[in-house]
């Protein structure tokens, strides 16, 4: 086992497949309340989609980097720097994807910035390109700063972005147009590479809300490493799966215990800052990401109960599995697909990416939500197929 958790593998692809379901509905004006944000401030299920999987990169981050702290700065700084300009530089190219669009009929292409319009633009930031500086800053704070540096980092982190938003606007830190660090990354990205999805220049996924993401991996490599550390026993030999009677690995339940009231005191920490500082993705506030990393961590917890211990393995969980083995590259190739194949028009609004929903799903009966979540779910079987073939053939996609 080498000490990777299967219950590893399997969260992470559960995550990346969530992130599939959710951004790509047959119609985003009709989704169901659960596969969409919150409005503002407050949670739904799909706001805990981008921090899970950033949880689950720290996780990733605790069985790799005990590797390159062997092999030395240099490797580590060579690994880490590659990884993380790879990952920014396919968002950024999706950003900007596919390069041209359609303009009175004909295909144009789409510049850098708009001369006609200079606050129109590429955006610079996305998903992909938060994973990257997260990964980034997460990994040097965790390789220098080692396990007591990082937590002790990540709760300095989490305080010092709570006391930049009071002092930037201290009669409105929390509001779309009070927050202080969209005036910082308009003066940095620039007004034509920002994202305007919420009727002005604001990037969820900007420089400043950046800072508390860096510490959700930061987190769940302690979590990873945690496990890594306490799946251990006195033993050379994997002793922590030494048996009881029953044949259960009785090491694996103090490890699981810490693991549950971890979670829970994290749980009661966010629910409690929210009061003060109140849990909201957008903006990526210190109390959402306590709180989400404490879904996570319990998340991760049952699981490791159910599929390590209890074996609870069959076809459910080699589903998710296979959407882990290639994570990065079906998230990317769910992103590629839609915007390539919107460029050939087949009238009335339709192309290959589309018609399916089109001409066929939106017609579902009932509610109009109905087609678009079973366009998704099609999306889903469809990444999955490509996945499943990748795994059958031994091919993975790592950077």
């Amino acid at each position: 086992m080498n000490q990777r958790f299967y219950s590893l593998d399997v969260f992470r692809g559960a995550t990346v497949c969530l992130m599939i379901l959710v951004n790509n509905p047959g119609s985003w004006s009709h989704m169901y309340a659960p596969l969409k944000h919150a409005a503002w401030h407050g949670l739904t299920p799909t706001d805990l989609v981008f921090p899970f999987f950033l949880f689950a990169v720290g996780n990733a981050m605790a069985f790799v980097l005990p590797r390159l702290e062997a092999a030395g700065p240099a490797v580590f700084w060579k690994k880490v720097l590659k990884r993380a300009v790879i990952i920014f530089a396919i968002g950024l190219f999706l950003n900007w994807l596919p390069f041209v669009k359609w303009s009175e009929g004909e295909l144009v292409f789409r510049p850098w910035v708009d001369p006609n319009n200079p606050a129109s633009g590429v955006r610079i930031f996305g998903v992909l390109q938060r994973i990257a500086v997260c990964y980034l800053l997460a990994a040097v704070i965790v390789y220098y700063g080692k396990q007591r540096g990082a937590f002790l980092g990540g709760l300095i982190l989490l305080l010092i972005y709570w006391a930049l938003c009071i002092a930037g606007n201290p009669a409105d830190p929390y509001s779309l147009k009070g927050w202080f660090g969209t005036n910082i990354d308009i003066s940095i990205l620039g007004p034509a590479h920002i994202y305007k999805g919420e009727g002005m220049p604001f990037d969820p996924e900007g420089l400043v809300s950046t800072i508390p993401a860096v510490v959700q991996v930061i987190f769940g490599y302690l979590a990873g490493d945690y496990i890594r550390r306490n799946s251990k026993t006195s033993t050379p030999e994997l002793a922590a799966f030494e048996r009881e009677p029953g044949g259960q690995p009785k090491g694996l339940y103090p490890m699981l215990t810490g693991l549950f009231v971890i979670s829970v005191g994290l749980l009661v920490t966010g629910f409690c800052w929210d009061t003060v500082f109140p849990i909201n993705k957008k903006i990526w506030t210190s109390s959402y990401t306590i709180y989400t990393t404490g879904l996570a961590l319990l998340t991760l917890a049952t699981m490791i109960y159910l599929i390590e211990i209890k074996k609870w393995r069959g076809g459910l969980t080699r589903f998710f599995d296979v959407f882990g083995k290639n994570a990065l590259f079906v998230f990317a190739l769910s992103a590629f697909l839609p915007k390539t194949l919107s460029l050939i028009r087949l009238g009335d609004g339709v192309n290959p990416w589309n018609w399916l929903y089109k001409k066929v799903l939106q017609y579902v009966p009932g509610a109009p939500e109905n087609g678009s979540l079973a366009y998704a779910l099609c999306v889903i079987l469809l990444m999955w197929a490509i996945c499943y073939w990748m795994d059958r053939k031994k091919i993975y996609v790592k950077v």
